[in-house]
């Protein structure tokens, strides 16, 4: 029997529809928007943050709510118990980035719902595989996901295959958010190292983390990638305008090769699910396009002038 799903992260919707198994979806939160058709599931969340703030607004925000021990996300309770799911799909993972397993639990508690919760706690690239499967085992399809993940993985190791072959790796910096400044971590710095880079001030596996801007320019690193959490590439070109204000701006050996690009964070890097393979081929297209012809167009990464 099929079961009636609902997904409380964009990049277990997406893990869903990889699998062929959209029709189950029943409700999901208010971040999912991939693919199209998802868009008439009804919405079970909402952020109590203004997205179109600045990026330091939206980052007071966050804190202040995080600081009074509320959640940045609003769980309708009442609609989920309508729905009446069989499995709910969800992450242990950031409280930032969606609802948290702790309110999940505490939300299905209080409808009376008997459903099973899957969370995931995505930290490195390679964790995609696992959860993936770890969602196609709570929905019985594990025979009917192996291919597609085969299919997923295959794609990497065309690219890796490519990389071994050259031994330039440049030095680069992702950057996550503006303001305050921090650079892309978890699954991010392992991403780049198998694009043929490697990754500056943060570390595979572990938490974004803040720093200061000097630290930007004594690694001078030979390419800088702009992907804010949650940013369009539309908005990350915006919001770049700032960068281009910091001292020494200029002098960056990345900026002076025309090596800073802006990517559509909140579509691919952003999210730990089927896309981070559309990321990582987005990886490849920039630290190395004598080696990998372009296939991602210009709504997807452009470099930044």
């Amino acid at each position: 029997m099929s079961k009636r799903v609902v997904s409380l992260l964009p990049s277990n919707t997406e893990i869903l529809f990889a699998l062929g198994l959209g029709e189950l979806l029943i409700g999901r939160s208010h971040e999912c928007d991939f693919p199209a058709e998802v868009s008439s599931i009804p919405e079970v969340t909402r952020s109590r943050v203004d997205s179109q703030k600045t990026a330091g607004e939206i980052d007071r925000d966050l804190k202040g709510i995080l600081k009074d021990a509320l959640s940045i996300f609003e769980v309708d309770t009442k609609l989920i118990t309508e729905l009446d799911p069989d499995v709910i799909l969800t992450q242990a993972q950031c409280e930032v980035c969606a609802v948290s397993l702790k309110e999940v639990e505490e939300a299905a508690e209080s409808c009376g719902l008997g459903a099973d919760i899957v969370s995931v706690t995505p930290k490195r690239f390679a964790d995609l595989w696992d959860n993936m499967f770890e969602i196609a085992m709570a929905l019985d399809v594990e025979e009917q996901a192996l291919p597609i993940i085969k299919g997923y993985k295959q794609r990497c190791v065309d690219i890796i295959e490519k990389v071994c072959m050259n031994p330039d790796k440049k030095s680069v910096v992702c950057l996550e958010w503006f303001d305050p400044l921090m650079t892309a971590g978890n699954w991010v710095p392992g991403m780049v190292s198998l694009a043929g880079g490697e990754a500056l001030l943060c570390e595979d596996g572990k938490h974004s983390p803040y720093i200061d801007w000097d630290k930007v320019t004594a690694a001078d690193p030979e390419v800088i990638i702009l992907m804010p959490c949650g940013f369009t590439l539309e908005r990350t070109l915006a919001d770049a305008e700032s960068l281009k204000k910091q001292p020494g701006w200029s002098d960056l050996q990345a900026v002076k090769n025309g090596k800073v690009y802006a990517v559509d964070g909140n579509s691919y890097f952003n999210r730990p699910g089927p896309r981070l393979v559309d990321s990582l081929e987005i990886l490849s297209e920039i630290l190395h396009p004598t080696l990998f012809e372009r296939k991602h167009g210009k709504t997807d990464w452009l470099e930044v002038r």
